[in-house]
């Protein structure tokens, strides 16, 4: 009966390994420091509309802040351009709204998934399952490996060969967390000028990368102890 209540602990572990690992991703990119590499990629498109690289990295970094500190949304709706025009429309606004609240309740199933992960690391040691615990962390690691090559994939196919590949993944991704279209701009609104498609198929391609690396580390790390 003990055994099997630790390989059952064992197996929620392994799937709270990915969580934790996607959370880190989330975390690491949600920085300017990103956006400093992101628009110092090679070929990365220029906005026809007027804006510099000097620019974005101006106005980026207010969307980014916004979305992991607790102000609201006079944040970025009291921002303007030199000809006091607003830096955002109503609906961009609106929508950003909705992007910080998913991405809050992301960073907080984060922090409760650390929790628990860390929790059940000082339970193990107290109950001597900690074999059990490791290979929960194994097979978390190599899941996540798996996931992170199928998000990478579907990312490259979609730059080399068909376009249409990430945009299906990038709109199932929106329906997924937003209400009808309301994620939809045009190309002349401040935030498809700050983040092209290319910002976020580079985003989800360093996110596939940093879960891969962690993956890779837990699945073949703690194979060696």
């Amino acid at each position: 009966m003990k055994n099997k209540m630790f390989q059952t602990l064992s197996v929620l572990i392994t799937l709270l390994v990915p969580i934790a690992l996607i959370g880190l991703g989330l975390r690491l990119l949600l920085t300017t420091t990103f956006l400093h590499i992101e628009y110092n990629m090679p070929r990365f498109p220029q906005d026809e509309y007027g804006f510099t690289k000097e620019d974005r990295l101006k106005w980026a970094p207010y969307a980014v802040k916004y979305l992991a500190n607790d102000a609201d949304i006079s944040y970025l709706g009291g921002l303007k351009f030199d000809d006091g025009t607003p830096l955002y429309n109503e609906r961009e606004l609106s929508h950003m709204e909705d992007v910080k609240r998913v991405t809050r309740g992301a960073l907080n199933v984060w922090y409760a998934t650390l929790a628990i992960l860390l929790a059940l690391g000082s339970w193990s040691k107290a109950a001597h399952w900690e074999q059990a615990y490791r290979q929960g962390f194994r097979r978390g690691g190599w899941l996540m490996v798996r996931l992170a090559v199928a998000i990478g994939l579907i990312v490259i196919v979609g730059i080399v060969v068909n376009p249409n590949v990430f945009w299906g993944f990038f709109t199932a991704f929106h329906k997924l967390f937003f209400e009808g279209d309301s994620w939809l701009f045009l190309y002349s609104d401040t935030l498809i000028r700050l983040f092209p498609i290319r910002f976020w198929q580079d985003t989800f391609l360093f996110a596939a990368v940093i879960a891969l690396g962690g993956g890779l580390t837990l699945g073949t790390g703690l194979e060696k102890e």
